[in-house]
């Protein structure tokens, strides 16, 4: 983009309520800041402590707090993904989609020229009843969305398994497939399935991408090309490919008694697994994991997050 002072924009961000989403958002946001552009990031309240840290242009990308209705079928104070049960996920959009009149109301005071948003279908009607273009941004890979979420797949709840599991046609590959397994099945399924919302993920994420102006995807071309051109041509709208917008390293050093225990290691021998900082184990999980760590019969470390599931042992 041009960073003439005559195109400066202000951009509005309103990701699904899950730090797996407001990380790269804000990734996103960062580099329209570096370029000179205004964002609005909405988020819940008590989200925003949590993310501070990954504003680098406090000066351009400001927050914007939403209060999170309550929702019977949630624990009190729930407002994002890390806070609940997975299975517990598709109610926390009830409480997501009850935002809407705070959305309503910052956006007409922003006037933003644009949004990015992925999970609320109902955001594009919004934006475009305020003169705004509406961006469907996925988090999700274009591969992905291109196998499952495309009005060629008319995914149903009825569908059975070997429906499920097949590419949709015109899919660009052979080599990029479902296993027929469960858990992959199981996946798929709940994308279906409405959990008592009335809205299934699959209309969700499909309808935000028809009604939107625009689909971003954080992928190359050189990479995803050819899903980026089929989703282009299933849903007749301009593809943007952002690139993985990702942060610069940090310039830190380890604790000293931490190289040195690595450097008891040689070069290219040590690998690092990391859950994410919201993924919580329970105990069995956490358990199996450290078993299987066992099983190597090399050496490891583990550092864990306090979990509920500690307080009786």
């Amino acid at each position: 983009m041009s960073t003439s002072r005559s195109s400066k924009l202000h951009v509005a961000m309103f990701p699904w309520f899950a730090f797996g989403h407001f990380t790269p958002f804000l990734h996103l946001s960062n580099k329209l800041a570096e370029r000179g552009h205004r964002v609005s990031f909405l988020l819940p309240k008590g989200a925003q402590a949590k993310l501070q840290h990954l504003n680098h242009y406090p000066n351009l990308i400001s927050f914007s707090p939403l209060l999170v209705p309550h929702v019977d079928t949630l624990p009190p104070g729930a407002e994002t993904a890390s806070d609940v049960p997975f299975s517990l996920h598709m109610q926390l959009a009830i409480a997501f989609d009850r935002t809407q009149n705070q959305v309503e109301t910052i956006l007409t005071t922003l006037k933003p020229h644009f949004i990015f948003f992925d999970f609320s279908y109902w955001l594009p009607a919004l934006a475009h009843q305020l003169g705004t273009k509406a961006i469907a941004y996925s988090v999700v890979s274009a591969a992905t969305i291109a196998f499952i979420m495309v009005p060629a797949k008319k995914m149903e709840k009825d569908m059975t398994n070997e429906e499920l599991i097949q590419p949709p046609s015109g899919y660009p590959s052979l080599s990029v497939v479902f296993k027929y397994k469960e858990f992959e099945i199981a996946t798929i399924k709940i994308l279906a399935e409405d959990h008592g919302t009335g809205v299934p993920m699959y209309f969700r994420i499909t309808s935000s991408i028809k009604e939107s102006d625009a689909v971003a995807f954080r992928t190359y071309h050189e990479v995803e090309g050819p899903y980026c051109d089929y989703l282009r041509q299933q849903y007749a709208k301009p593809a943007l490919l952002t690139g993985p917008v990702l942060t610069e390293t940090p310039e830190t050093k380890l604790d000293e008694k931490w190289t040195k225990w690595l450097c008891n290691f040689e070069q290219g021998t040590v690998v690092y697994c990391a859950f994410g900082s919201q993924n919580i184990l329970q105990k069995d999980q956490f358990q199996e994991l450290l078993l299987g760590f066992e099983l190597c019969g090399q050496p490891f470390l583990v550092a864990l997050k306090y979990s509920s599931w500690m307080r009786n042992n």
